[in-house]
């Protein structure tokens, strides 16, 4: 069997520098790297994880719980955490959160039985009871994401959801758009809670009526966007614009409107939330607010790793929205009133 020390003596160095190159620690010259790795494939050495784990209590590993894979949101948060793991010498080991509070838990758990050095975990469902107990009681490193918690703001990476669904809201009502319906999330999840009440609030700080009528419930997928502005369409409500909490429901509204009769933007005006990639070139383009999940799933890491390393830990600013203003919007019935 090739051995750590058998690699050390073909690349011509020390069996500690060989030990630096594969756990990522020090300062090795690319060179060095270089001819350790040479030697690795001429040898056909394999390192033994697991023997090293035993031996340094660390599996130079990182896992990350997220809500589930689909769409392009949570493409960007994989491909960045990948990224960011590897380039910090560490493996990723992502599990599915399966969309409630016992499965967030249950995939911690898992992670934390598989010693990984530290977790990050994208909570949709989770109270915030429950994830300070687990931050209270895990003995591994955790960070999470998705939600603020004020009494470990060290410890949290999260968006401002409600202050971003007021900010679109109100730059509706300054376009002259008094009628606005909105298409909600999951109730369930504090995400599409935050998202109506910045729609509200929005509403309220103008002095405009919030009408129940004007809000349907969806699910964040296509196919809740479609029934829920159809919903709103049987209604007979008046609205000269609609917000949707996500992209997707948008896309699902835009058909219903269309199927309809009604011109997008001429006859209403449509907004989004998360800024996916197609919201540029669908047809009419659409107005939305950018989510920066890249720069926070990399805060969340760089936090990790500042956990496992027992450095000191600042709170973490809130992260904001970028309103995206596209063709999507066109001045409404009270404009220049």
């Amino acid at each position: 069997m090739v051995t750590m020390l058998d690699v050390s003596l073909r690349a011509g160095v020390s069996k500690a520098t060989v030990s630096r190159v594969l756990n990522s620690t020090g300062q090795v010259k690319q060179t060095t790297r270089d001819a350790v790795f040479r030697a690795m494939d001429e040898l056909g050495y394999r390192p033994n994880f697991l023997a090293q784990s035993l031996a340094t209590n660390s599996s130079y590993s990182l896992g990350l719980v997220i809500s589930n894979f689909d769409g392009p949101y949570f493409g960007r948060l994989l491909r960045q955490a990948a990224k960011l793991a590897e380039s910090s010498g560490k493996h990723l080991i992502v599990t599915d959160g399966h969309d409630t509070p016992e499965d967030e838990l249950q995939a911690v758990h898992l992670l934390a039985d598989r010693r990984c050095d530290a977790i990050i975990l994208y909570t949709r469902f989770m109270s915030d009871n429950q994830l300070m107990h687990l931050l209270g009681t895990l003995s591994t490193p955790l960070m999470v994401v998705n939600r603020a918690l004020p009494d470990a703001p060290e410890r949290c990476v999260y968006f401002e959801q409600q202050q971003s669904a007021f900010e679109a809201t109100e730059f509706l009502i300054n376009q002259g758009h008094h009628h606005i319906a909105c298409i909600t999330g999951p109730m369930r999840t504090p995400t599409a809670q935050a998202r109506l009440a910045g729609y509200k609030a929005a509403l309220a700080h103008h002095q405009l009526p919030f009408e129940p009528l004007r809000v349907a419930y969806g699910d964040s997928s296509v196919p809740s966007g479609y029934l829920g502005c159809q919903a709103l369409l049987d209604s007979g409500v008046s609205f000269s614009a609609l917000f949707c909490c996500n992209d997707d429901m948008a896309v699902g509204a835009m058909k219903a409107l269309h199927q309809a009769g009604i011109r997008l933007p001429q006859d209403i005006s449509l907004f989004g939330f998360d800024d996916e990639p197609s919201a540029a070139y669908l047809h009419p383009a659409l107005s939305t607010v950018y989510l920066p999940i890249d720069a926070m799933i990399a805060a969340a890491i760089a936090q990790a790793l500042r956990l496992i390393e027992g450095q000191p830990l600042a709170p973490i600013v809130p992260f904001t929205g970028e309103l995206k203003l596209r063709e999507s919007v066109l001045p409404g019935p009270f404009a220049n009133r």
